[in-house]
């Protein structure tokens, strides 16, 4: 085995004996960069707080979850405890280990919201959740070091290029007509999928080694190995269609809904909001058959689609009908 792997789990191992007591409250940090929490907070950003910053947030994790996935594939590198069963898994994952999506997303999000928010001691704290992410990574014996540090690195270049493109993009994005703003929003949707099926063409001479699948299987006997797949590719590429889609529609009818209301409004739109949320995520992906294999992907595309739809307009459109919103 490598020297320098070896190195790096021994540094797990190390971390797992003298820390692995506060597994339980690791999990609950790693919880911070998973999907379910940023189907809870970017609705509650976009329907309640900041709209912009809502916005912003979602379209960055898209991308971030892109690139993630395209590096993943394109390393194919294991997870510690793939490959040494003295690392206790602590949780599981069925992808590739590098780079660290977790951290990378914690770097691009929780970054964007730093850049975003004035007060310095909550700027801190953006900080804090960044590094505490990554170490929650390592602790529960998913990554390895170098995972993390590759994940805070691109995270960190996605969020400096974000900023450096934001204002261009969307000056020309707001001057096409509805039907090329439409057409834009379809075309690199499937560039996403194709992009995928690319990277994956790319490895499809390369086998997973079978004694990484029978030691994880060890570990994590429910989880199995699950890393050359489209699936992710077809997630962002729903969510990408479904979000940019309705954020067209609701600036060609109006403009966006405004944030401001009532405290009984805002807890009624993010409750009604998020049962919307729930039943797309989880009522469709329990109804939508996932084998053939294409045939679940194409379904994936249509739930995700749907659910990026619901938050940036569907569920807009009901509140204010309902009289729980205003437009801005």
């Amino acid at each position: 085995m490598d020297p320098f792997l070896l190195s790096e789990l021994d540094f797990i191992q190390n971390l797992q004996g003298g820390f692995g007591a506060l597994a339980p409250i690791f999990k609950g940090i790693t919880f911070l960069g998973n999907e379910e929490f940023y189907l809870l907070v970017i609705p509650l950003l976009y329907w309640c707080v900041d709209s912009g910053l809502g916005l912003r947030i979602g379209v960055l994790l898209i991308f971030s979850n892109l690139f993630n996935s395209i590096l993943k594939l394109a390393f194919h590198s294991p997870r510690p405890y793939w490959v040494d069963t003295n690392v206790r898994a602590f949780s599981s994952e069925t992808s590739f280990g590098m780079p660290s999506g977790h951290a990378q997303n914690a770097a691009s999000l929780w970054g964007l919201a730093a850049v975003k928010i004035r007060k310095a001691w909550l700027r801190w704290l953006m900080v804090l959740v960044i590094l505490l992410i990554g170490f929650s990574r390592l602790l529960l014996g998913v990554h390895f070091p170098s995972d993390v540090l590759v994940g805070w690195g691109v995270g960190g270049l996605l969020l400096v290029a974000y900023l450096q493109v934001e204002n261009r993009v969307i000056h020309w994005f707001s001057n096409l007509n509805p039907s090329r703003q439409l057409t834009v929003a379809l075309a690199s949707s499937l560039l996403i999928l194709l992009s995928g099926f690319l990277v994956l063409l790319a490895v499809s001479r390369w086998s997973l080694p079978p004694e990484w699948g029978q030691t994880a299987l060890l570990a994590a006997p429910d989880e199995p190995i699950n890393s050359l797949t489209l699936a992710p590719f077809f997630t962002v590429g729903g969510t990408w269609l479904g979000l940019i889609t309705g954020v067209i529609l609701m600036l060609r009818s109006g403009g966006l809904m405004s944030v401001k209301g009532s405290p009984t409004q805002l807890v009624v739109r993010f409750l009604l909001g998020m049962a919307g949320v729930l039943i797309l995520y989880a009522g469709l992906s329990a109804l939508f058959p996932r084998e053939p294999e294409m045939l679940g992907y194409g379904f994936r595309f249509l739930r995700y689609t749907l659910i990026g739809f619901w938050v940036s307009a569907a569920a807009p459109f009901l509140f204010l009908r309902l009289n729980l919103a205003k437009r801005i």
